[in-house]
């Protein structure tokens, strides 16, 4: 029953790639408002979903559509969702139309992303929607794969067309090592239907590893494993993740760390875990182990980073730390609390990058040391966002960054028959410090850019510290530096006495105020999110249990 509602989430946006392909005047005014039309519509059909989904049986396949695909082969064309992919559908076309709001009205404040070459902009966004879309609803391993790929190429080109000045190789970088995961996960999806004989999802997490061998579901959950690493990314297979991300237009940054970090821990929670369950008990301490060196690795990093963008980059390693230690646990509470962990960070990453774009096309950098500091003086709505976000990030209690991580640590300290304990608790140690260590990065940050005295930095001259009076103008009595180098320009825009700084404009309002109430609302109410992966999870988990 309503099978048509899968198809029709990937087919309104590929209709509206499509449509750019064979009309070719569409003018440059309208875009804006055709990629709001049609990312719209599949938000629309993603509420749909969510509001018609039976949440009594979350554990069963819904919305199912069964097709052949390949007779030949045995390959089907299967999509559906449970409440372990319903949250991160909506969450895709949930960003995907935010992405747009902000594109579309932005009224040119947004000159690194819609200036150039917008046609292709928008054909390259609708097209990334199907592929991470369809990634949450495929139930044929083969499929999974098809749509896991899709992503690629115009995550590559939103890179190496829209990007910084380093885009090249950061676009290089990102298609290597994501395209040798996926060659590596390929062999182990291959290995599993050579031993089993089908690629359906459903039927093999059913079976829990029926028809393999422990050694063979060893291997193949390290080749499987290994290439949804690269895409998490599990240290230490994050390296293309700093430079893509500091590279990336803004849109690019929030649907990299929005949804496409999420692919790779989805198939942890889809595949390699309910397929392959002794292959699972096996690796589940080296996973543990890698996890923790992230939660660790990714704080530290953060500590040493200037650049805004690269820090929130490097940030997201140790949150996924945090996701890959709950599913290391095998138990209920810590998968339950990785796919928290999952929606949460997409979230609130997704509303940081939101906010380094905008801090980056006020500044016209993301340095921190060199932005002055002060921005809740200056710029009191960015930096109270911008303060938000940091410690909904941190883990603050009441905010949805806090009880993915708490769950992954309690899974921790009790996890599943057969897993040594202690190591475990051990490892819950580690990532409490890494949970530590993440509100000082945060913390110092904020004391860098939102907090201090209103400053003009210019390089080679000292901090410009003049009273400040009305709107943020420094007092014209002051004296500036002298004699500044000519080849460098003052990072903050003139502006006249009086004249307001700028602050948050409201098409940016129109595209976060939905992230800042769904972090309220899952900080405040996780049951919401829990009741809905807790069936599926513990049906996951049943040969582990």
């Amino acid at each position: 029953m309503m099978g048509w509602l899968p198809v029709a989430l990937l087919a309104v946006p590929l209709l509206g790639a499509l449509l750019l392909l064979v009309v070719p005047n569409v003018s440059r005014r309208a875009l804006p408002a055709y990629g709001l039309v049609f990312s719209g519509v599949t938000f629309a059909l993603g509420a749909l979903m969510v509001a018609t989904f039976d949440y009594g049986t979350a554990a069963r396949i819904q919305f199912e559509l069964d097709l052949p695909w390949i007779p030949g082969l045995g390959l089907r064309f299967h999509l559906g969702v449970d409440g372990v992919s319903l949250p991160l559908v909506a969450l895709t076309a949930l960003l995907t139309f935010l992405c747009f709001v902000y594109l579309g009205w932005g009224g040119g404040q947004a000159p690194d992303q819609l200036g150039f070459r917008p046609r292709a902009l928008v054909f390259t966004l609708l097209v990334l929607e199907v592929g991470m879309i369809g990634t949450f609803l495929a139930l044929d391993l083969l499929l999974f794969f098809v749509f896991f790929e899709i992503v690629l190429i115009p995550m590559y080109f939103l890179i190496g067309i829209w990007g910084g000045e380093g885009r090249r190789a950061a676009s290089l970088k990102f298609i290597l090592y994501t395209l040798l995961g996926s060659v590596v996960m390929l062999l182990g999806l291959l290995l599993v239907w050579a031993q089993t004989g089908t690629l359906d999802i459903v039927a093999l997490s059913a079976s829990h590893g029926a028809g393999m061998s422990r050694s063979v579901q060893i291997l193949a959950f390290v080749a499987i494993g290994a290439g949804l690493a690269v895409k998490t990314p599990m240290w230490p297979l994050y390296t293309w993740l700093p430079d893509a991300h500091t590279e990336a237009p803004t849109v690019g940054s929030v649907l990299l760390a929005g949804v496409l970090l999420k692919m790779g821990t989805y198939g942890f929670a889809r595949i390699a875990i309910p397929v392959l369950p002794e292959g699972a008990q096996a690796a589940a301490p080296w996973l543990g182990a890698f996890a923790v060196v992230g939660i660790v690795y990714g704080a530290l990093a953060c500590l040493a980073q200037r650049d805004l963008k690269r820090l929130i980059a490097y940030s997201s390693v140790g949150h996924m730390g945090f996701v890959l230690l709950g599913f290391a646990t095998l138990t209920p509470v810590g998968v339950n609390g990785a796919l928290f962990a999952n929606v949460a960070h997409g979230l609130i990453t997704g509303l940081l990058f939101f906010l380094a774009g905008a801090i980056k096309v006020r500044y016209g950098k993301a340095d921190m040391p060199s932005m002055g500091g002060a921005m809740l003086a200056t710029r009191p709505r960015l930096g109270a966002l911008l303060t938000f976000a940091a410690i909904a990030s941190l883990g603050l209690p009441g905010l949805a960054g806090f009880w993915g991580e708490m769950l992954a640590l309690y899974g921790a300290f009790q996890p599943a028959a057969g897993l040594p304990r202690g190591l475990f608790l051990t490892y819950m140690v580690i990532g409490g410090l890494g949970a530590v260590l993440t509100a000082a990065y945060f913390v110092i940050m904020l004391s860098r850019v939102t907090h201090g005295h209103p400053a003009t930095v210019a390089a080679g001259g000292a901090l410009d510290e003049r009273p400040v009076g009305d709107g943020g103008v420094p007092d014209e009595r002051a004296v500036v530096p002298l004699d500044p180098p000519r080849s460098v320009a003052v990072l903050r825009p003139p502006r006249t006495r009086g004249e307001p700084a700028v602050d948050v404009d409201g098409h940016e309002l129109l595209a976060w105020t939905p992230l800042v109430l769904l972090i309220l609302l899952f900080g405040l109410w996780p049951g919401l999110l829990l009741s809905l992966t807790t069936p599926p999870v513990q049906t996951l988990l049943g040969a582990l249990s």
